[in-house]
Formats: structure tokens, C-alpha cells, sequence
């Protein structure tokens, strides 16, 4: 009589532990697809930026001056090309007389982008994101380690997978936050404020190694950080399918 009872005790415990891993794994999912939005949108606005497509203070300000009919820049261009062709003509047509080198007009610019983001749109929209990114990466760490602790209290197995994911999802916190604002110039996070990007983008980088750890500090960081956090989403989902597999035995 006890022993069914003890079983029957024991069947309650692990369905209210399968409901509540049922909980955690919906809210981890969750919260995984917002932290990854996040992070590609930091990432996009990082090569907006750096392609161009963003008008900032120092791309904004190079502006090409605008086209007259008879007066201008543009005007005395093609005056000079002009004449230019002219003393070129006079020199060939004139025997004994060593040509001389003509200048060369002057080449078009690169055309630009057809489209252009201020600066403020973009720099409001990686505000809201760093306040959503930190927020959903504390509490998707702290979903998984509640999922470790309800599979060690429901003896629900996939204690490696869980473990491992929790790990995973701390050092993934770790590496995300932005350090920079308690340790200048010492260490950095993977996320970023728009002054530190705008910065990073206006000053000159010297050299190849100027420039590694330009690309270091905005592609690098965040390569890492999303590798950790797939691994850690990989290996929460394991842990699922190995409850349902020692459940089907049992």
C-alpha cells in the first residue's frame, strides 16, 4: 500500500515538473528570439554606419557643392577641360614643337547611396535595443538555471545538457555587458551606445592594427556573443529531448 502510494507521489511530482519545464522552455525560446533580433539589429546598425548610409556629423558635412549654369565649381571645371583640349590641339598641330603634358580632367565621384539615415534615428532605435538586449539576456539565463534546478529537484535527467546550457548563458551575460562604462579604455561588451559608435566611426584609424581592433570591437565581440548564445540555446534543446526520451522509457 505505501509503495503505490510513494509512486503514485512520485508520478504527481514529475507532471508538476514537466509543467513547469514545459513553462521555462517556452519563456527560454522566447526570450532567445528577442535577444537574437536584438543582436542582429546592433550588428546592422553597425555596417549602416560603416557603409555610408547613416549621415553623420562628418559625412554630413561633406557636402558637394551645388551645380550653376555659367558660374561655380562646375562651371570653371569644364572651362579649364576646355581649354585644356585647346592647348593640347595647338601643341599637335604646331611641327618642331615638344608636346607638353596635358593635365587630366578631373574623375567623377563615386556615386552615393540612394537612400540616408540620420543619425538621431539610428542612434534612438540602439538605445531601445540595448535596453530590451540586457534585460532578455539576464532573465534567459536565469530561465535556464530555473530549469536546471527543476530537473535536479524532479530527477527529470539531461543534467549535462542543462548544465552546460547554463554555463554557456552566463559567460554569453558576461561578454554582453558594457564594461566599458566601469572599466574605460580596460575592457569592453559586445553591446555598444551610439556616442561610442559614432566615435569609433569619425576617428581615423591608423594602420592595419588600428583597424582589427576597429572591426574587433563591433564584428568580433558580437560574432563570439551570438555563438554562445546559439550554443547555449542548442544545448537547452537537447536537454528537452533527452526528458522526453528517459520519460518514454519510464
Amino acid at each position: 500500500m505505501d509503495l503505490e502510494q510513494d509512486e503514485q507521489k512520485n508520478l504527481i511530482d514529475t507532471t508538476d515538473c514537466l509543467e513547469a519545464v514545459g513553462v521555462f522552455r517556452g519563456w527560454k525560446n522566447f526570450l532567445f528570439i528577442v535577444a537574437m533580433l536584438c543582436l542582429l539589429l546592433l550588428q546592422a546598425s553597425f555596417w549602416l554606419v560603416n557603409t555610408g548610409y547613416v549621415v553623420t556629423e562628418q559625412v554630413g558635412g561633406d557636402k558637394a557643392p551645388a551645380a550653376t549654369s555659367g558660374s561655380g565649381p562646375t562651371a570653371a571645371t569644364a572651362a579649364e577641360a576646355k581649354e585644356n583640349i585647346k592647348k593640347a590641339a595647338e601643341q599637335v598641330t604646331a611641327p618642331g614643337k615638344p608636346a607638353e603634358a596635358v593635365p587630366r580632367p578631373p574623375q567623377p565621384k563615386p556615386a552615393e547611396p540612394r537612400f540616408r539615415i540620420e543619425f538621431k534615428r539610428l542612434a534612438w532605435l540602439i538605445r531601445f535595443v540595448d535596453f530590451v538586449l540586457i534585460p532578455a539576456a539576464i532573465l534567459y539565463c536565469l530561465t535556464i538555471l530555473f530549469s536546471l534546478k527543476v530537473s535536479l529537484l524532479g530527477r527529470l535527467g539531461g543534467i549535462n545538457h542543462i548544465s552546460r546550457a547554463f554555463f554557456l548563458s552566463l559567460v554569453f551575460l558576461v561578454l554582453l555587458l558594457p564594461w566599458q562604462k566601469f572599466f574605460a579604455n580596460v575592457v569592453f561588451g559586445a553591446i555598444y551606445t551610439p556616442g561610442e559608435l559614432l566615435t569609433s566611426y569619425t576617428t581615423e584609424t591608423k594602420g592595419i592594427f588600428g583597424t582589427a581592433l576597429y572591426y574587433l570591437r563591433f564584428t568580433g565581440y558580437w560574432l563570439v556573443a551570438v555563438l554562445l548564445l546559439i550554443s547555449a540555446h542548442i544545448r537547452s534543446s537537447r536537454w528537452a529531448k533527452a526528458i522526453l526520451r528517459r520519460l518514454e522509457v519510464i
